[in-house]
């Protein structure tokens, strides 16, 4: 699979030749992250904190926010590995730093060790000193206690001149099964297919920022097998899914399609009726951001992850092709339609009332909170459970926040590895 890298100096997105050399600046980082968030985990690496002169974490702990982020440059020890895994990295990247100690003190999972090599030999600080350690001995000692390896090929790095395939498989057969992810030299889709195909990843950029190789073609570059179904190249499988991994339909990409869809980040399907490309809401309305493209383990199907505007997916103008039960987020959007009708809502609406009251939504929030501390029974607590978490959408939605937003704090708050302690605050008008 690919993994989009961002580099980072002075607040910019860069690429650099070797570690060195200034190629490019590849603009606003932010921009760059929307775009390449679409083909899943994308690596950002701190320069200006590996070199030792200076820091973009501010910046950087805005990114993970946003996007699933692999976090690198200048994480030298446990207070900021963990600070980073805290802030929401979904993973961490450790260079020289990557001790068996420092890393046995770390989730496994959550870890990748970098591995810079020169010519098959290990160099640190920057790719600067040469360690005279053999790339398979550093990675076997640590192949227990990381979930992944980078493994840099720093000869080639930015060069965009091909990389050495053998040294990589030589990798992943070392690494067990912490994954490789291959970074240097890397510019076409059969390179990112030939090592996807013996179990590693491929972190690109340079190819990326100079149009030489695009990220339609790199996520799609390790499908197989795909059918016959008029369309030029053959068509894949594709679920299409909301932001909270509920099915929409089922449809069909083709190499086309996926490259558009991309590029454009809408859904962008091919039409087995009309033979021809069908950009999802074109007469309806009711269009699709694309948010992610993911494949199955196999490598012959395909998920949208979307955001659906409008009635919903289904040509019946429903939310989806099946039958579906009532969620949390189908009360938001009840709460969010009666707030963009105000004030011409319902007079009698009690979401109407709260919605424009705001000192009566603080009072039935402190009332119903107060109601579901002080419940006992099962009833009772799923009676002021339901009272609270009505009154909580509603401040949500009066806010302008969304429960995507919240369920995406919670996982962050999840994936946290430090332990906060659980106090309560004092009173208000305590002494």
């Amino acid at each position: 699979m690919i993994v989009p890298s961002i580099d980072i100096i002075n607040g910019r997105a860069v690429q650099l030749r070797r570690g060195r050399e200034l190629v490019l600046d590849g603009g606003d980082p932010l921009a760059r992250l929307e775009e390449f968030a679409v083909a899943g985990e994308v690596a950002v690496v701190d320069l200006d904190a590996a070199l030792g002169r200076g820091s973009n974490a501010a910046l950087i702990r805005e990114m993970v926010r946003r996007a699933p982020c692999r976090v690198g440059g200048g994480i030298r020890d446990l207070d900021a590995a963990r600070a980073w895994l805290d802030a929401g990295a979904a993973k961490i990247v450790i260079g020289t730093a990557a001790s068996p100690e420092l890393c046995a003190a770390l989730p496994r999972e959550r870890v990748i060790a970098a591995v810079d090599a020169d010519r098959g030999q290990v160099v640190v600080d920057g790719w600067r000193r040469e360690t005279g350690v053999p790339v398979l001995e550093r990675i076997r000692a640590l192949a227990p206690l990381v979930g992944g390896f980078l493994f840099t090929q720093v000869e080639r790095e930015g060069a965009m001149d091909g990389f050495d395939f053998e040294a990589v498989a030589t990798a992943v057969r070392g690494a067990g099964d912490a994954r490789v992810t291959a970074a240097g030299g890397i510019t076409t889709s059969a390179e990112i297919a030939n090592l996807d195909r013996i179990g590693a990843d491929a972190q690109v950029g340079m190819a990326l920022y100079t149009g030489r190789l695009t990220l339609g073609a790199a996520v799609a570059a390790p499908l197989t097998k795909p059918r016959d179904h008029g369309a030029k190249g053959g068509v894949w499988p594709t679920v299409v899914c909301d932001e909270w991994g509920r099915a929409l339909g089922l449809v069909w990409t083709t190499l086309e399609s996926l490259a558009q869809a991309v590029q454009e980040r809408r859904g962008v399907y091919w039409s087995r009726s009309r033979q021809a490309l069908w950009v999802k809401g074109g007469t309806s309305g009711n269009t699709q951001l694309l948010l992610r493209v993911d494949l199955d383990c196999d490598r012959d199907a395909l998920r949208f992850t979307v955001r659906q505007h409008g009635a919903g997916f289904c040509h019946l103008e429903r939310r989806a092709c099946w039958p579906e039960e009532f969620a949390l987020d189908d009360l938001e959007r009840t709460i969010a339609t009666r707030a963009a009708s105000l004030p011409l809502a319902d007079p009698d609406s009690r979401t109407s009332k709260l919605l424009e009251d705001p000192a009566l939504l603080a009072a039935k929030l402190r009332e119903e909170a107060a109601e579901l501390a002080e419940a006992e029974t099962r009833s009772a607590v799923v009676h002021e459970a339901a009272d609270l978490l009505y009154m909580a959408l509603v401040a949500l939605v009066r806010g302008g926040g969304s429960l995507t937003e919240v369920r995406t704090e919670l996982a962050r708050r999840h994936a946290g590895v430090t332990r906060r302690p659980m106090r309560a605050k004092a009173p208000a008008d305590a002494p």
